[in-house]
C-alpha cells in the first residue's frame, strides 16, 4: 500500500477502502507519512470532498485516534451542545446550567478563542479560580454531583484532529465541508453524549456566511452523528450581527448571569432558550419552555452557574468585586438613519486587537477589555447617538475607526431572523 495511490485515488473521487485510509491517516499520526503528502491528499478532499463512505471511515478513525470519554456511568441521557462559533456567542455559559436545571446532564469540552472569534474557555477563566483543565475522574464527579461542566478539550481526544487542522489551517484547506464535518463530529463523538445540539452560524460574523452552504454542513454533520447512533439536530442561527450586546471575557461572563437570572437582552435569551429546548425534547423532558421559564424564575439555572463554577475552583463573589477595564469610553455615529447591518468580523476584530481575543495561538487575553454593542439591525440613530462602549487599557483610536466603520446605515431595515432553520 502507498501513500502515493491513495493521494491519487482521492484526487479522481475514487472510493477508498478503509485500510487505505486507516493506513494512510494513521500514518500521518505516526509520522511515517510527511506533510507534503498529507497536504497533497487535504487538498484533494477539498477539490474532490468525499464519498458518504469515506466520510464515515474518516470519522471513525479519527476517533479512534485517542482517547474516548465514557459517561455510561451516569445515570440518564447525557446530552452535548457545540457552536461553529461567532461574535459575542457566549450561549454554552447558559445553556449549560439551564439544561441541568431541568433534570438532564449536559458535558461540554469547549475551546479557546483564535481570530473573531470568541472561546467558551477564555470566557469562563475570566472568573477568578476557574480550572478548565481537571482530570477525567474530577469531570466525571462534577457531573455526577452538578449534572454540567465545561472543561477544556483533552488532548488526548481525537489528537488526528488536531494534526490535521494544524495542516489544513497553513496549506489553504480549512473551508471544506467534509473535513470541518468530521473536525466537529469526531470530537462530539468521542466525548460520549447520547444527544447533540449543533448550532451552525450563518452571516458575516461566522465562518460560513452563505445559507445554503451552511445547510449542507449541518445536514452533513446531522448525517454524521445518525450514523453513528446519535440523535443530532442542527440549528441554523443568524450572525449578521453580535449575539446579545457583549463582546469580551469578562463583559459576556455577566451578560451569561444576567440572561440566567431573566435580565438577558433579547435575542441571546431566545437562542438560549431554543437550544435548551432542542437538548431537553431529545433527552425526552415533557413541556421543556415550561421548565426552562421555572428553572429561570426559581433562580434553579443561576444556582447551578454558580454550584459547577465552584465545583472547578471559581468563585462568582470574587467575579463580582472584579474591576472595569480602566478606560470606557462611547463610540457615536456621525450621521443619522437605520441600521441596515453590521460588519460582524470587524467587531470581533476589534475586540480581538483590544486584548479580548487573540491573533496568534500564543497571544495572552485580557479578561477586562471588550465592546459592548448598544444598536441592532433596524434600529434608526441620529448624530451623537452611542453605537458602541468600549472598555479598554486606554483610549484606541484604531478600534474606534473600525468600529464605526462596521455599522452601515440606510433609509430602513427589518431586523433579521434569528433562527432560520432546524435539520433533524
Amino acid at each position: 500500500m502507498r501513500a502515493v495511490d491513495i493521494i491519487e485515488k482521492t484526487r479522481n473521487h475514487e472510493e477508498l477502502s478503509e485500510a487505505e485510509l486507516r493506513f494512510f491517516l494513521s500514518g500521518y499520526l505516526e509520522q511515517t507519512i510527511p506533510d507534503y503528502q498529507m497536504s497533497a491528499w487535504l487538498m484533494a478532499v477539498y477539490f474532490q470532498g468525499l464519498s458518504k463512505t469515506n466520510l464515515m471511515h474518516l470519522v471513525q478513525i479519527m476517533v479512534d485516534s485517542g482517547d474516548r470519554l465514557d459517561l455510561s456511568s451516569l445515570p440518564g441521557i447525557k446530552v452535548d451542545k457545540h457552536s461553529t462559533g461567532g461574535v459575542g456567542d457566549k450561549t454554552s455559559l447558559v445553556v449549560g446550567p439551564l439544561v441541568a436545571a431541568c433534570g438532564v446532564t449536559i458535558a461540554k469540552m469547549s475551546g479557546r478563542g483564535l481570530g473573531h472569534t470568541g472561546g467558551t474557555i477564555d470566557k469562563l477563566e475570566s472568573i477568578p479560580g476557574y480550572q478548565s483543565e481537571v482530570t477525567s475522574e474530577a469531570f466525571l464527579s462534577i457531573l455526577r454531583q452538578h449534572q454540567v461542566a465545561i472543561v477544556g478539550q483533552s488532548p488526548n481526544l481525537v489528537p488526528l484532529d488536531k494534526d490535521l487542522y494544524g495542516l489544513r489551517d497553513v496549506t489553504a484547506t480549512v473551508p471544506s465541508i467534509p473535513l470541518i464535518a468530521a473536525s466537529i463530529m469526531s470530537k462530539k463523538l468521542a466525548s460520549g453524549a447520547d444527544k447533540i445540539v449543533l448550532d451552525v452560524k450563518v452571516g458575516n460574523g461566522s465562518f460560513m456566511d452563505d445559507v445554503d452552504q451552511a445547510r449542507v454542513l449541518a445536514q452533513t454533520m446531522v448525517d454524521i452523528g445518525h450514523s453513528f447512533g446519535k440523535t443530532t439536530i442542527a440549528v441554523l442561527t443568524d450572525m449578521s450581527q453580535p449575539l446579545g450586546q457583549a463582546v469580551g471575557n469578562q463583559l459576556e461572563v455577566q451578560e451569561a448571569i444576567d440572561t440566567l437570572q431573566g435580565r438577558g437582552p433579547r435575542d441571546f435569551t431566545e437562542l438560549c432558550t431554543q437550544a435548551a429546548i432542542h437538548l431537553l425534547e431529545a433527552a425526552g423532558v415533557d413541556h421543556p419552555e415550561q421548565a426552562i421559564q421555572e428553572a429561570i424564575s426559581s433562580g434553579r439555572a443561576y444556582q447551578k452557574f454558580v454550584d459547577f463554577i465552584q465545583a472547578q475552583g471559581g468563585s462568582i463573589s470574587a467575579f463580582e468585586k472584579l474591576p472595569s477595564a480602566p478606560v470606557i469610553y462611547p463610540v457615536t455615529s456621525d450621521t443619522a438613519g437605520v441600521v441596515t447591518a453590521f460588519k460582524t468580523k470587524d467587531v470581533g476584530h476589534a475586540a480581538m486587537l483590544l486584548g479580548a481575543g487573540r491573533a496568534t495561538k500564543q497571544a495572552t487575553i485580557d479578561p477586562l477589555v471588550g465592546i459592548k454593542v448598544k444598536v441592532s439591525i433596524g434600529d434608526a440613530v441620529k448624530p451623537g447617538d452611542v453605537l458602541f462602549e468600549v472598555y479598554a487599557q486606554e483610549q484606541r483610536d484604531d478600534v474606534t475607526q473600525i468600529l464605526k466603520e462596521s455599522i452601515m446605515l440606510g433609509d430602513n431595515a427589518t431586523p433579521p431572523q434569528l433562527i432560520i432553520d432546524v435539520i433533524r
